[in-house]
């Protein structure tokens, strides 16, 4: 794709400018740790709301969703709405306690319910998953789509990216990410719709020009975010409305309310009443990636059917995909189609670098707070706040590097998408199972909380690592296994035919069987201490006078009708 000399100037101007602010508004030669690591408590609702939004948004979602809209169909926009009722979890259940008792990090809040030992599993799970996920793969995600859309080698969108990114975190801290956030989700919503309206102006141009004309462009059931439970096939639907309503809570309590990249922003509100109704804007905000991030997957589909473009193809021979669609490829060929106006494909690619961004500083962030916090500072309690910042400072550069290096490492992985979901699922059970239980029943104790982190992510490994299609293989016998085998727990021919969404609750249940079990045949901890981190009972967050408008749970109530009329619609 050629860009012109205006595009490269929008981009730097970009990348410079975002930088900038970044260090001007974060930036503190004397820093305390409540300002490097928590914007020394001062963020409002819309702040907070946004950064937790765009913390979550990389350029796996930009593209991933609208491959996944191709290729599925709205149904993948569940990913999206159910993190609704998860962020209205986070308002209502969790924040509560995270605020009130004045915790920096959600390991340390597990030190409070539990023991050190949990504090240090949990801050190892938010390394490894910051790591690993929320930078490494994204990372490598938006290098492969800037060499498709602009022709940049893989390595250098790596380093330019990662450069600027590490430098405005690294010196401004929190401030700095949640304030550059606030710009980022502007860029970043402005360039999703942008994309739409030009995807649906152009339906016209092959022969669609009203809804009915439309619905019958698209594959059966494309439109739908609602799947049946078993598909024509006769096996279980990959996404399922079943799948999604017993597997989403699953990984969601863990990503949205008990992953220190998210909760973090939440942690820096100025008030209770702020971080609620920030978690909640963040809930109307991921309403919009549906239509403005899958819709276009799905218009780009009938585009490309109709002969608009063509999609990159799957070329080897020896690949059970030869000669398919590769529809990860369908954002960057779509906006290729659409945009012709030199500056704003500089624009989109500005876009593009906004959700990197935001998405890799809110885990930098993070990482440094987890490191000096609840590694370092449990081994030197006596060390001054300068000097802590300063490590956050340094580790925000090592993590940087470390990240760098594994996202090189992409290419190793299949479906990009389906696999930052696959992976938590080795641990997101049991830490869903140790918070929420933790919350709301007084008789769990410390040894049950460590008996299921530990079981339950041993479980965990041990079915990813059965459900590798190289490991199935290895398993049936070379040559047994069909081109397409999927594992030997997901593949509907030659294994269980259990989709992952499933796997989860499965997980979940063994994980609360044994924190019950382990609680009920150990000893009650102090029930004055557990009191100040736990509800009376499931439902006491709900109890008292309501303050006006503006009270998180009247705020829930319009989030929860506006979700289910949506759902309604397009069910």
């Amino acid at each position: 794709m050629t860009i012109s000399t205006f595009d490269i100037i929008v981009i730097a101007v970009y990348l410079i400018g975002i930088t900038a602010f970044g260090i001007w508004i974060g930036f503190r030669r004397h820093s305390s740790t409540d300002q490097y690591f928590l914007a020394n408590k001062s963020l409002g609702w819309f702040t907070v709301g946004a950064a937790v939004f765009t913390s979550n948004i990389s350029t796996i979602h930009l593209v991933g969703l609208a491959a996944s809209g191709a290729k599925d169909g709205m149904v993948i926009g569940n990913f999206e709405w159910m993190a609704c009722f998860t962020l209205i979890l986070l308002a209502l259940l969790f924040a509560p306690f995270y605020i009130n008792s004045g915790v920096r990090t959600l390991p340390e809040f597990m030190e409070r319910r539990y023991c050190p030992s949990a504090r240090t599993f949990l801050a190892f799970i938010g390394l490894a998953g910051a790591l690993l996920i929320h930078i490494g793969i994204s990372l490598f995600a938006a290098a492969k789509i800037f060499e498709s859309f602009l022709g940049v080698p893989m390595i250098a969108t790596i380093i330019v990216l990662s450069l600027f990114t590490v430098t405005y975190t690294a010196l401004g801290g929190l401030k700095a990410v949640v304030m550059t956030e606030n710009i980022q989700v502007c860029l970043l919503l402005g360039g999703a719709t942008l994309v739409t309206v030009l995807g649906l102006r152009a339906l016209p141009s092959v022969g669609v020009h009203d809804v009915a004309a439309f619905k019958a462009a698209v594959m059966p059931g494309q439109l739908h975010m609602l799947h049946p439970v078993v598909n024509a096939q006769g096996h279980l639907s990959e996404f399922s409305w079943l799948g999604v309503l017993l597997g989403y809570p699953i990984l969601g309590i863990w990503y949205w309310c008990a992953d220190q990249t998210h909760v973090q922003r939440v942690l820096g509100a100025k008030n209770l009443k702020a971080g609620q109704n920030g978690a909640l804007f963040a809930g109307f905000l991921k309403i919009t990636p549906v239509f403005l991030m899958v819709l276009p997957g799905v218009i780009g589909y009938v585009l490309w059917k109709k002969g608009a473009f063509n999609l990159l193809n799957v070329l080897d021979p020896n690949s059970p995909d030869f000669n398919t669609p590769d529809y990860n490829t369908m954002l960057p060929e779509m906006i290729k189609y659409l945009v012709k106006p030199a500056g704003l494909k500089g624009l989109l690619a500005a876009c593009m670098a906004a959700a990197l961004m935001s998405c890799m500083a809110a885990a930098l962030n993070s990482c440094a707070t987890l490191i000096s916090m609840d590694i370092v500072k449990r081994l030197r309690p006596k060390m001054p706040d300068e000097r802590m910042v300063t490590i956050g400072r340094i580790t925000t550069g090592v993590i940087m590097v470390l990240a760098m290096l594994w996202s090189t490492q992409g290419e190793q992985f299949g479906t990009i998408f389906q696999a930052i979901n696959k992976i938590p699922m080795t641990f997101a059970p049991a830490v869903t199972t140790v918070f929420v239980l933790g919350l709301l029943w007084k008789r769990g104790t410390k040894q049950a909380a460590m008996m299921t982190l530990y079981a339950g992510s041993i479980i965990g490994v041990i079915y990813f690592l059965v459900d590798l299609p190289s490991i199935g293989k290895l398993i049936l016998g070379a040559g047994k296994a069909h081109a397409r085998f999927a594992g030997l727990v997901t593949d509907p021919a030659q294994g269980l035919g259990i989709p992952f969404m499933l796997v989860g609750p499965f997980i979940a249940v063994l994980c609360v069987v044994i924190y019950v079990f382990t609680s009920l045949l150990t000893p009650a901890m102090d029930a004055k201490e557990v009191a100040k981190v736990c509800w009376d009972h499931p439902l006491a967050f709900l109890k008292g006078r309501l303050m006006g408008a503006s009270d998180p749970r009247i705020v829930t109530l319009v989030l929860l009708t506006v979700v289910g009329v949506l759902y309604f619609l397009l069910k």
